[in-house]
């Protein structure tokens, strides 16, 4: 027995001890027993070590015996769900060569579908002496079995009844991006218990705020078991947005009111009922375990050298994620722990999509990013995977990290492109108009090769990393303060604009030059080609104080406040996406190009002046141009020969006169000026600072509802 742990029985009385089956991985439940199988290929020694109920204490150590290759696996007959167990792991203990083998290091199974405990922070979670001389080098031997999460043996089943996702098309999605506690806490209508909760999101209020906003997906920011960093524990803080990921199997307890994997699943359900999808924003590219001065929670005490990408030989890791670490998926057994855990949340728990965090480095190989890499072919091959939504975070810090437009289809990509060409356009960056003119056409020039459609890019003006919708019209200045880090976290380049007086205001000139700004930037969210994303709150007009990095404030900066907030702006957007989902024109799969329909002759796309011309090459860089008319059909390749059109002005200077073409007689049926206007006659002049948005007259009454 190593010195520092005291023994334990290897044995269990009243439990057969058998060989068992190097599948499936983790711990399962055959009625029987449990079957335990984990993956390891530098190890000597692993063992299970079985726990009290509540995780205080060890019960039980049983080696392992049998290998099937990497896999090490037995039975424990008799056992049953609510089983709580962890692991311990022998090998060699050489930094330098990428061994950080600790036995006295309890290890999460990187398999646990549930956990019982949370992580406290202890110098003892380390592998080697804090504070020694030799760093990292040195070998600790303390216990660290009462600051670890334990894994608990799960019954994964569920009464699904007759739940059928709602398998909404690219091209009708609206996506609404939240965080579970921070959009229930403060909901008034919600019980206490059910609040920041899987639950609250379940719940018939919620539910009902969704749909009548129109979306048709809900977004959620990490729900997979993550843990607050160290440095954020001793400030007082908490990892509020959860990029932080211990367990890629298990749903965050902190969203829970109960505990149990059921809570999860009949949010799942539930917004299925109501034709919401859920896609997860999952984070595959690093682990909370940091870099070589970080704790031994699981995947480096389980097999260090197989789990993450290391450097100068060993002892250091690669940092493409600016975390400390990255996952080494180009490894089999790496890669077959991420599909699994996919897999799991599609099959066990009906998700209907991912949102991938830092996909670059999913994609890096040795030679670089690569479009064809192992773990895009992966998910493509796969039968499930392969059709349920697949959105990359297209970046990260690493060589060559700036991929947007790169990734293969099926995977729809976060458009940055578009955020800031927006934002600086209705700031009045001079300038600005080709670059409007791609990204309401679906930004081509990234998107449209290899057969991709015109839903790839997903359009968003605020997402959780940066201003919300009202400190966008509110701050110029990031103010970060709260973080704990001198305000030196976050972008400083935020394309913002406060429309004369910096933070909060009550002179009513500034609100209304404000509300008329975000209903700007929402009309172009909405009315562009491509898939909108809407972050959560921004229809309240939820403020964060200007901290546009709020990963830490687990607090009323980040949680929404449905009782405050802009009257108005929740029926404005349901007003854009009613009109979004009742004019095909303005959700199409084919990129527009101007060809022309040999329907009607006319081209797909027209730009216009407001006198109804078409711009000359010059306009596009004249300073001086700031009204662009955009007249929209249905794409030439459809053979759609359909009369409808919709044409649409974004102006973000003075009033200017305007005409409107010959080519369909026109209803108006927005104006962001007039934000009740739901039908009206052509105005004579285009308003300062507007969208406006008429359709051929046959197709005018299809506005408020329309085919899905």
């Amino acid at each position: 027995m190593t010195a520092g742990l005291a023994p334990l029985p290897d044995r269990l009385l009243g439990h057969a001890i058998g060989p068992g089956r190097p599948w499936p991985m983790g711990a399962s439940f055959d009625g029987d027993g449990v079957n335990f199988a984990v993956f390891s290929a530098h190890a000597t020694l692993v063992e299970l070590c079985l726990f009290s109920p509540d995780g205080r204490k060890e019960l039980s150590r049983i080696a392992f015996r049998e290998r099937d290759g990497d896999i090490w696996h037995l039975h424990l007959g008799g056992l049953t769900p609510g089983t709580v167990y962890g692991l311990r792991v022998d090998g060699p203990y050489a930094p330098e060569q990428g061994h950080r083998f600790n036995r006295h290091k309890l290890l999460l199974d990187p398999y646990a579908r549930a956990l019982e405990g949370r992580l406290r922070w202890s110098d003892a979670l380390m592998g080697y002496k804090v504070g020694s001389p030799r760093s990292d080098l040195s070998f600790d031997t303390r216990d660290s079995a009462f600051a670890v999460p334990k894994a608990v043996v799960t019954d994964t089943s569920f009464t699904w009844g007759d739940d059928l996702p709602p398998r909404h098309p690219p091209f009708n999605s609206v996506i609404y991006e939240a965080h579970v506690k921070a959009l229930t806490e403060l909901h008034q209508g919600l019980e206490k218990p059910l609040r920041g909760t899987y639950l609250g999101i379940a719940s018939d209020p919620v539910i009902a705020h969704l749909q009548k906003l129109g979306v048709t997906a809900i977004e959620l920011m990490p729900v997979q078991a993550f843990v607050d960093d160290r440095f954020l524990v001793a400030r007082g803080l908490r990892n509020h947005w959860g990029y932080n990921t211990l367990a890629f199997f298990a749903p965050e307890p902190r969203f829970m009111s109960k505990g149990a994997l059921w809570e999860f699943q009949t949010m799942v359900r539930r917004l299925h009922s109501a034709g919401i999808e859920v896609i997860l924003d999952v984070v595959y590219n690093h682990t909370a375990e940091g870099d070589h001065l970080g704790p031994t929670l699981s995947f480096r005490g389980l097999d260090n050298a197989s789990y993450y990408r290391l450097a100068d030989g060993g002892r250091y890791y690669v940092n493409d994620t600016g975390t400390g670490n990255t996952l080494n998926l180009t490894h089999p057994m790496v890669l077959r722990m991420a599909m699994d855990s996919l897999r799991y949340w599609v099959e066990t728990c009906h998700v209907d999509g991912f949102r991938f965090d830092l996909a670059t480095v999913l994609g890096r190989e040795a030679h670089g990013f690569d479009p064809n890499g192992g773990f895009f072919d992966a998910i493509r091959q796969d039968p499930g995977l392969s059709t349920v939504k697949l959105i990359a975070e297209p970046w990260d810090i690493g060589p060559g990290g700036y991929q947007l437009g790169g990734y293969p289809h099926p995977f729809q990509e976060w458009n940055d492109q578009f955020r800031d060409g927006v934002r600086r356009f209705w700031r009045g960056d001079a300038g600005l108009l080709p670059d409007l003119a791609k990204r309401l056409l679906g930004s081509a020039e990234r998107f449209d090769h290899s057969g991709r459609s015109a839903t790839a890019s997903v359009n968003f003006i605020t997402a959780h990393d940066g201003f919300t919708l009202e400190d966008l019209v509110s701050f110029t200045v990031k103010r970060n303060w709260d973080n704990g880090e001198d305000n030196r976290d976050g972008h400083s380049e935020n394309h913002a604009d406060n429309m004369g007086v910096e933070g909060p205001s009550d002179d009513p000139a500034i609100l209304a030059a404000r509300s008329l700004r975000k209903r700007n930037l929402l009309a172009t969210l909405l009315l562009s080609q491509g898939v909108p994303m809407l972050l959560a709150g921004d229809e309240m007009g939820h403020s964060q104080g200007g901290n546009n990095n709020a990963y830490a404030q687990d607090n009323e900066v980040t949680w929404l406040n449905w009782g405050k907030g802009e009257p108005g702006l929740v029926d404005f957007v349901a007003r854009l996406t009613a009109l979004r989902r009742a004019h095909p024109v303005l959700r199409q799969r084919r990129f527009l190009h101007g060809r022309t329909r040999a329907a009607d002759g006319l081209p797909d796309v027209i730009w216009r002046k407001p006198d109804a011309t078409h711009p000359a090459p010059q306009d596009w860089h004249d300073p001086a141009f700031h009204a662009l008319g955009v007249e929209l059909r249905m794409a030439a390749e459809t053979g759609d020969t359909t009369p409808a059109a919709v044409l649409l002005y974004f102006n973000c200077g003075a009033a200017c006169a305007l005409t409107l073409p010959a080519t369909a007689t026109w209803a108006l049926v927005l104006d962001t000026t007039r934000p009740a206007l739901t039908h009206g006659a052509a105005p004579k002049a285009l308003p300062a600072q507007s969208v406006l948005m008429f359709v051929s007259v046959p197709d005018a009454g299809q506005v408020e509802g329309g085919p899905q």
